[in-house]
C-alpha cells in the first residue's frame, strides 16, 4: 500500500488541489498504470476465452525452431 502525505490547498474555503511529494506521485502513477494493464488483460482474456489454443510444439515447428 502506498503511504501518501498530501498537502491540501483550499480556495474560498473549498478543497481545490492536492500536492504530493514527487516520489509518491510516481508511485500512484505506476499503480494506476498497473491497474489499467490488469483491466486490459482481463478484458482480453474474457474476449478471447473461446479462441482455440495452439500447442507450443506446433508453434516451435511452425517457426522452425529446434527443441
Amino acid at each position: 500500500m502506498i503511504e501518501l502525505h498530501p498537502e491540501i490547498i483550499e480556495k474560498d474555503g473549498k478543497k481545490q488541489f492536492v500536492i504530493l511529494p514527487y516520489e509518491e506521485f510516481v508511485a500512484v502513477e505506476q499503480a494506476h498504470a498497473d491497474a489499467e494493464d490488469l483491466a486490459a488483460l482481463r478484458a482480453a482474456k474474457k474476449e478471447e476465452h473461446a479462441a482455440p489454443g495452439v500447442p507450443l510444439a506446433d508453434v516451435v515447428d511452425d517457426l522452425g525452431l529446434s527443441r
